[in-house]
């Protein structure tokens, strides 16, 4: 079958259900991945013909789109921080509100490198609720004298996490607790006082569900996504407590939060003594980071 007959049934079956842009995208991503072919492709071989079996993965790819399961799901990748990541339902699909929570942190170590005039300093980083690796291995990535840590419940979350920081070439400790059982204080990897503690927890409350997406609710790991109605601020609170504990003098913590509890979240901070409290934006203009300092 010529290719373009191919991006045309794309259209066809899927225009219905997405934007006819983000269709394009999915082609496009699609060849590149399982044919390695360019964009421009269908430009410069208008007429270029499929066997059967260079075929039979963008069928496959589109039965799954149209009943809505991610893309990077069915690629089994995902791409953040210039970084490729494997992705399954075990794990989140990195946003680009995680991305800038990444780039916050790294800007601010750069910025103490700069103020300082040294090189990067070797710093002990934990991330909290690690999932795929994404933001742990982003930061060794461009943080190459930080010592980087990474904490997930989900022994599945964290094989993944493992290949992830293989496939980008970078040594991680990953350590499988939960936040919510204080007793992982015990564990010996984490007797360290750590300089920054990152996290991006669950915090969709139950109510907000029906907002999301049928390809969130139905395909990305509940563990990871949700939280209870009564108490949104669960993970915010044993992380803060953990902070206290393990964050070293005028160490900083990160979260990305709930966009609907911005200054619940601040508030709780206060209440916890945290100071140089500072509340960020995403790009889509809602409130989505926390930075704090420890008293």
């Amino acid at each position: 079958m010529l290719l373009k007959n191919i991006k045309d049934i794309f259209h066809k079956e899927l225009d219905e259900i997405y934007p006819a842009e983000e269709v394009d995208s999915f082609f496009y991503r699609c060849i590149e991945h399982y044919l390695h072919l360019e964009r421009f492709a269908l430009v410069l071989q208008p007429d270029l013909v499929l066997t059967k079996e260079e075929e039979t993965p963008l069928f496959g790819a589109l039965s799954k789109l149209k009943l809505k399961e991610p893309l990077q799901y069915i690629l089994g990748t995902a791409h953040i921080m210039d970084l490729d990541f494997k992705v399954n339902e075990h794990v989140l699909i990195p946003r680009p509100e995680t991305e800038e929570l990444v780039e916050w942190v790294i800007s601010e170590v750069q910025k103490q490198t700069s103020d300082t005039g040294h090189q990067t300093p070797d710093i002990k980083i934990l991330d909290i609720g690690t999932g795929s690796g994404c933001i742990a291995i982003a930061l060794a990535k461009k943080l190459p004298n930080a010592k980087v840590y990474a904490l997930d419940v989900s022994e599945q979350a964290l094989k993944v996490a493992k290949e992830n920081a293989k496939l980008n070439e970078v040594d991680i400790t990953f350590i499988q607790q939960d936040i919510l059982n204080l007793e992982l204080e015990l564990e010996l990897e984490l007797e360290l006082e750590f300089d920054m503690i990152v996290s991006n927890p669950p915090y969709v409350r139950e109510l907000e569900k029906e907002q999301m997406s049928d390809n969130v609710k139905k395909y990305e790991p509940h563990l990871a996504l949700f939280v209870e109605d009564e108490d949104p601020l669960l993970f915010y609170k044993a992380i803060m407590q953990f902070a206290i504990s393990h964050l070293d003098k005028k160490g900083t913590l990160y979260f990305e939060i709930n966009q609907y509890l911005g200054k619940e979240t601040q508030a709780l901070l206060e209440a916890h003594n945290f100071s140089e409290i500072e509340l960020r934006k995403d790009i889509f203009g809602n409130d989505r980071m926390l930075k704090c300092q420890l008293n």
